[in-house]
């Protein structure tokens, strides 16, 4: 066989065997790109993100849009060649898979754990909405969860409103948190709790919760922390939270979104329908952000991911975390106007400007 033609069969086959193993052989990355938007004014699956009942609401116009990130599942072994397809492309981002999916966490994990912060968001959305709207919203602590095999399993149940510990009334949840850390380790403590069922009851008929009673634990000793290991802290293995009751009904229908960084858009949309005027004056404006019960806006994962989803669905506007301001705008697709949030009121004052066309009067992001 001729020198030329060896040479050229041998650089052949190694090329294949390159590709074959650049096919085969996973790498622990993952990928990020742009998903769907949705228009919270608008509908999804043939009905509105944002239904409200029992208020008066108002007609609305214009976009404020969602925004999400697709991501590849905790299973999907990434190969080399998707790997540098992904780093060579624009429109998506490879991270290493730890960063998805820390601590070996599995895909139904990390769905769970997103459908949760999802609900959650959707709670504090409420909440920042109304109270930004001075409407006012009853809130009391209750039971959020029951470690398995802890000292409250079986006593204390998700849904359990929590008056006071100790004979301490609680007003907030890192309240019940303080007050059993008082205690040493296989000490008592005194919770006085409304049963869930009760509670239920009383919300459904609109009253405060009635017929408290005092229920006794024996705390015992916290986990080992690393960070910590010399302290001996109490606990009776609950998470507390808040629950809210709300003047009239809220529901908020998007099905496969989780996260919670829907929350200021589903806060904004909420303002839109329940106050006269169009609130985005007719124009496509997109953002993201998580929101606190306070209204305070705080950051979000994939934020350039997101940027390119709501230039392509056609926002020309983008609400945006103070926190993630300068990633942001180190990389902002053309066309797209990045305006800086860190409230609720924030977010609203610069909608006013828009809807005004005072446009270089708005909070903008940069690098740095």
């Amino acid at each position: 066989m001729p020198r030329r033609t060896a040479t050229m069969l041998a650089s052949t086959l190694i090329l294949i065997a390159l590709l074959c193993a650049g096919v085969l052989i996973p790498v622990p990355y993952s990928e990020m790109s742009p998903g769907p938007t949705v228009n919270t004014l608008g509908d999804a699956r043939g009905e509105p993100v944002l239904h409200i009942s029992g208020r008066k609401t108002y007609p609305t116009s214009g976009n404020l849009n969602m925004t999400t990130v697709r991501v590849t599942g905790a299973d999907y072994d990434m190969n080399i060649v998707e790997a540098v397809y992904g780093w060579l492309a624009h429109d998506s981002v490879v991270v290493p898979h730890d960063t998805l999916y820390p601590d070996g966490k599995t895909e139904e994990e990390s769905t769970q754990e997103n459908a949760e912060e999802f609900s959650q968001s959707q709670e504090s959305a409420k909440v920042a909405a109304l109270e930004e709207l001075k409407i006012p919203v009853t809130s009391r602590v209750v039971v959020s969860t029951v470690v398995k095999d802890s000292a409250a399993e079986g006593v204390l149940h998700a849904g359990d409103v929590i008056k006071a510990v100790d004979g301490t009334a609680v007003e907030q949840p890192e309240d019940v948190a303080k007050l059993v850390t008082k205690h040493e380790p296989g000490e008592d403590v005194v919770f006085t709790v409304v049963p869930a069922k009760a509670a239920a009851a009383a919300e459904k008929a609109g009253k405060e919760p009635q017929g408290s009673r005092d229920v006794t634990l024996t705390t015992r000793k916290a986990p080992a922390d690393p960070s910590s290991p010399s302290e001996d802290r109490a606990i009776v293995g609950i998470q507390a939270g808040t629950d809210h009751t709300f003047p009239f009904e809220i529901d908020i229908k998007l099905a496969d979104v989780g996260g919670p960084s829907a929350g200021l858009m589903f806060s904004l949309g909420i303002i839109d329908k329940l106050t006269p005027g169009k609130l985005t004056g007719g124009k496509f404006i997109a953002g993201t952000g998580t929101i606190d019960d306070e209204g305070t806006v705080g950051p979000i994962g994939g934020i350039n991911m997101k940027l390119v989803g709501a230039r392509d669905a056609g926002a020309r506007y983008f609400l945006t975390p103070d926190d993630n301001c300068s990633a942001a705008a180190s990389d902002t697709p053309s066309g797209l106007t990045l305006v800086r949030v860190k409230t609720l009121d924030d977010a609203k004052k610069s909608l006013e400007k828009i809807r005004a066309g005072d446009t270089a009067a708005l909070p903008k992001c940069s690098v740095g």
